[in-house]
């Protein structure tokens, strides 16, 4: 983390679940809006967020964050959604590749998108721009910033698939792990009982609902 470290152990064992387990075992909250997903189906990534808060359509300050980034580490920018520029592209990412540096959450767009995919790179953001930026406005690095309504903090850890993506608060990793197993163990268990022909109504004890609403 930025204050920190996290260990490799920590990373895997959140890599054994999906977003939605994650956002569900944590109290149905971390869950950045629908608008940011991966710029194709197959990325994931896990790590502790490296913050970027940086202004539309310039992009100054990621080539000043992206030599501060440790191995493992996710940028997390904030552009402010700003969909009519790229400050992020496959220059940026060889870079980010050389610095070990686990993916690219950004509140905005990216260019190259096809370069990107080939290099295995995980960029989640919210849509794409062939347009350049300027490279003349301050920003900062390593505060606080928010994407729709989730605050994310230096050092939260961020999961993405094809979900979408999960912020986990910094003091919240192991009670998050721990509530992410047992869902995952119900919901084996479910599936299980499904096959031996149990029907979902019955394992969420639902027939008390559908009454109560006199659904027949």
């Amino acid at each position: 983390m930025r204050d920190g470290s996290v260990s490799s152990e920590i990373i895997q064992a959140l890599r054994r679940f999906g977003t939605a387990t994650i956002y569900e075992a944590q109290g149905a909250k971390g869950a950045l809006d629908s608008g940011m997903k991966p710029i194709h189906p197959d990325m994931r990534l896990v790590g502790p967020a490296l913050t970027v808060d940086i202004r539309p359509g310039d992009n100054l300050m990621l080539h000043y964050a992206l030599p501060k980034a440790k191995p493992g580490d996710v940028l997390v920018v904030d552009a402010k959604g700003f969909l009519e520029a790229g400050p992020w592209g496959d220059v940026l990412t060889e870079q980010a590749i050389k610095a070990g540096v686990a993916g690219l959450v950004i509140n905005g767009a990216v260019r190259d998108a096809t370069s990107i995919t080939r290099m295995g790179f995980p960029v989640f953001c919210r849509g794409l721009s062939i347009k350049s930026t300027g490279k003349n406005q301050p920003g900062r690095v390593n505060v606080p910033v928010t994407i729709g309504d989730v605050l994310i903090n230096p050092g939260d850890i961020v999961a993405g698939d094809q979900d979408g993506v999960v912020v986990i608060c910094k003091g919240e990793i192991e009670s998050t792990i721990e509530k992410s197993i047992d869902r995952d163990g119900t919901e084996d268990l479910f599936r299980k009982k499904i096959r031996n022909g149990a029907t979902t109504a019955e394992l969420l004890g639902l027939q008390d609902v559908f009454k109560s609403l006199n659904i027949r």
